[in-house]
């Protein structure tokens, strides 16, 4: 079971996370999943680009300013 801890004067209490807490942990989680997995197609469409028109990150970024 997942807890959340809670500092409240110097004391710990330990509460369970309610079901809607734990659906937001799990959509946050799926959001990072999916934001990941877009910037990773997004490095790979600009290295396909690089790669194609023979030029290194470092020299597109000369180029581009």
């Amino acid at each position: 079971m997942i807890h959340k801890t809670i500092l409240e004067n110097g004391e710990i209490i330990e509460t369970p996370f309610t079901k809607e807490e734990i659906a937001e942990v799990k959509a946050a989680e799926k959001r990072l999943e999916k934001e990941k997995a877009e910037n990773e197609a997004k490095q790979a469409a600009r290295q396909a680009i690089l790669d194609r028109i023979g030029l290194t990150a470092d020299e597109a970024k000369l180029l581009l300013g």
